[in-house]
C-alpha cells in the first residue's frame, strides 16, 4: 500500500500504536517518557515512544507543537506519524526537530478506510517514497 503523500519523507521500522482520538502533546505527553498522561485519553499509559503513530489529529493549541519538539529531541516522541491529513502543529514540531536536532520523524498521509489494515501491523515499514508494508517478525 502507498500512502496518499508524503508530507516529510524518512526511511523507518516500527511498531504501530493507533489512537482512537485525538491527543493534545500539551498535558496530554510526557515528553520526558513519551508516555501518554491524559487521564481521559483511551490510550492513556501508552507509549508513543519509535511507535509509528496513527493518529486522527491533535487538540490543543500551538504549545502542543513545543511539547511534540522536545519529545522528538530526547528521543521520546514517535518514530513516524500517519494521518488522514496534514496537521500543522504536528508539521511545525517535525520541522524544527529536523532542522535543530537532526531528528528524521516521517509524516504521511493516508485515507482511514486503510487504518484496521495498518493498525493489525504489529511492525510496519514506511519507506522514502511512502511504501507501506508490513514486516514480518522473526521466530526465535
Amino acid at each position: 500500500m502507498r500512502a496518499e503523500a508524503v508530507v516529510f519523507a524518512g526511511d523507518c521500522t516500527a511498531p504501530v500504536l493507533m489512537l482512537d482520538e485525538p491527543l493534545s502533546f500539551w498535558g496530554g505527553l510526557d515528553p520526558e517518557t513519551g508516555v501518554i498522561i491524559d487521564a481521559r485519553h483511551p490510550q492513556q499509559g501508552a507509549s508513543l515512544a519509535g511507535r509509528i503513530l496513527l493518529m486522527p489529529g491533535i487538540r490543543g493549541s500551538t504549545s502542543a507543537a513545543g511539547t511534540l519538539c522536545e519529545a522528538l529531541r530526547q528521543g521520546n516522541g514517535p518514530a513516524a506519524f500517519i494521518l488522514p491529513a496534514p496537521d500543522a502543529l504536528i508539521l511545525a514540531a517535525v520541522t524544527i526537530a529536523r532542522e535543530l536536532y537532526d531528528r528524521v520523524t516521517p509524516v504521511v498521509t493516508i485515507g482511514r478506510a486503510h487504518w484496521p489494515e495498518l493498525r493489525r501491523c504489529r511492525l510496519l515499514h514506511i519507506g522514502e517514497e511512502g511504501e507501506l508494508s508490513p514486516v514480518a517478525e522473526k521466530r526465535r
